[in-house]
């Protein structure tokens, strides 16, 4: 691999909050995206009496769907950032050495961070596979089985890689072999150009 000290630094992040208001504005589109397929498949769900089956079969009290959610939306989180370090390893020289996981307390948002740098390519992949894997194949999953809860699943947690859509939009006119470092701190990376 090539030295760092060959490359031109930039610094490119994203503001967090922006970051949130666009993965919840980003709701309307998803549910377009993902629920018209559904809808068209699956009409015979959204009929009274399958939605009150549904309602009956799934609800636990007002404690216990609460709990229920909270507990889908920690551990999906938490298997979001492994699933980005774990895809970040593989093309690091230190393997999951190389991987840190923390939480940006003053915006309560979970982070993996990689100290070491990668490909572009390899960045962008282990950025949107968290998104593939909770988001785009639960959606799949639920288009063969007509499980809306497989449907919701998949929407939130394509709605939970929208802040990696935007790094991920950053480093689009990259080329594939500069190098990218995530930044410490912030949401984004540093990108190293090669210099001619």
């Amino acid at each position: 691999m090539d030295k760092i000290e060959d490359f031109k630094k930039e610094k490119l992040t994203i503001d967090l909050l922006k970051a949130n208001l666009y993965a919840i504005f980003a709701i309307i589109p998803i549910l377009i995206i993902y629920g018209l397929p559904f809808y068209f498949l699956w009409r015979n769900t959204f009929s009274k009496i399958a939605l009150k089956s549904f309602i009956n079969e799934f609800s636990f009290g007002i404690l216990g769907n609460f709990i229920s959610i909270l507990l889908v939306i920690t551990v999906g989180t938490v298997l979001h950032e492994l699933i980005h370090g774990i895809t970040w390893a593989k093309y690091t020289e230190n393997g999951f050495k190389s991987i840190r996981f923390g939480i940006m307390w003053r915006m309560l948002t979970p982070y993996c961070h990689c100290v070491e740098p990668l490909k572009v390519k390899h960045y962008i992949l282990g950025a949107i596979m968290p998104t593939i894997i909770l988001g785009f194949l639960p959606f799949v999953f639920s288009l063969v089985t007509g499980n809306l809860l497989w449907l919701f699943f998949g929407v939130f947690f394509t709605m939970g890689g929208v802040g990696d859509f935007l790094i991920i939009n950053l480093l689009r006119k990259e080329k594939k072999d500069d190098l990218v470092l995530d930044h410490p701190t912030e949401a984004g990376c540093y990108i190293f150009r090669k210099e001619n």
